[in-house]
């Protein structure tokens, strides 16, 4: 069996990114451990979410725990940084903010737990942190580093598919649905290109507990959210497959699994 690491930015970032892996990992009898570097103190609150005299901080962290308990999640870590705003805000430039962070100091830390856990694989982002984010910048940047330390090979880029993504929302554009992002400009760059993509995992008989995941996030992904709301059949199709880069395979397969 093998122990397998997710390294993430944000509490709720997990079910999202992530969750589908960690819920078949743990069915098929696997070790599985959360990292999540920051503790989401700059997150949005929705409205009602809060107890009295609770903190986001407290309430992010009993979320993530709920979360982990529904996709089995072995053991989790937080590392307590302050998250990050986009390039250019406050929060960005704050000092104990995950961006400022020291990569090499961070990723001494999270080089520790790999070594604890004796970890098979470890699981970062792309890049470019999926679609831009500071923090998300900064997983990808501490997890190599973290791996060169501990000395794991199997680091994989948890991402998009981009070429996917933007032919659903070319459709929906057809169909008259207001878009955040126009999928046909030249700078579109949301996820990696299908064909760089070299583990695809269809996780869709996990996507119910990766709805019941994102529900526990209730300070984050409001009641009334689109991922809470849309139909049964279009939350399978937006969130039924996981795509992955490890940058040791050459060649793209969309129904290679991961090495569990």
């Amino acid at each position: 069996m093998s122990t397998i690491v997710c390294f993430h930015a944000h509490p709720d970032d997990e079910c999202i990114g992530t969750g589908g892996l960690l819920a078949l990992a743990n069915k098929l009898g696997h070790r599985t451990v959360l990292v999540t570097a920051t503790d989401g103190r700059h997150g949005e609150i929705a409205e009602g979410s809060l107890t009295p005299g609770q903190s986001l901080v407290e309430a992010r962290a009993a979320e993530l725990a709920q979360s982990c308990e529904i996709l089995g999640v072995s053991r989790l870590v937080m590392l307590g940084y302050a998250d990050s705003g986009m390039i250019g805000t406050p929060e960005n430039d704050a000092p104990e903010s995950f961006w400022m962070a020291s990569v090499e100091d961070a990723a001494q830390n999270l080089a520790e737990i790999l070594r604890q856990e004796s970890a098979d694989i470890l699981t970062v982002y792309d890049d470019h942190g999926g679609y831009g984010h500071p923090d998300h910048i900064q997983v990808h940047r501490v997890g190599y580093r973290a791996a060169e330390l501990a000395g794991i090979d199997s680091v994989y880029e948890a991402t998009m598919n981009r070429d996917r993504i933007r032919r659903q929302w070319l459709e929906a554009k057809r169909n008259g649905v207001d878009l955040p992002f126009d999928p046909e400009a030249d700078d579109f760059d949301m996820g990696t290109p299908e064909s760089e993509l070299t583990h695809v995992l269809d996780v869709g008989d996990f996507v119910a507990l990766k709805r019941q995941a994102m529900r526990a996030h209730a300070s984050q992904i409001a009641a009334d959210s689109m991922f809470l709301t849309m139909p049964d059949e279009m939350f399978l199709e937006a969130f039924g497959m996981e795509f992955y880069r490890h940058r040791a395979t050459e060649t793209a397969d969309p129904l290679i699994p991961l090495s569990l």
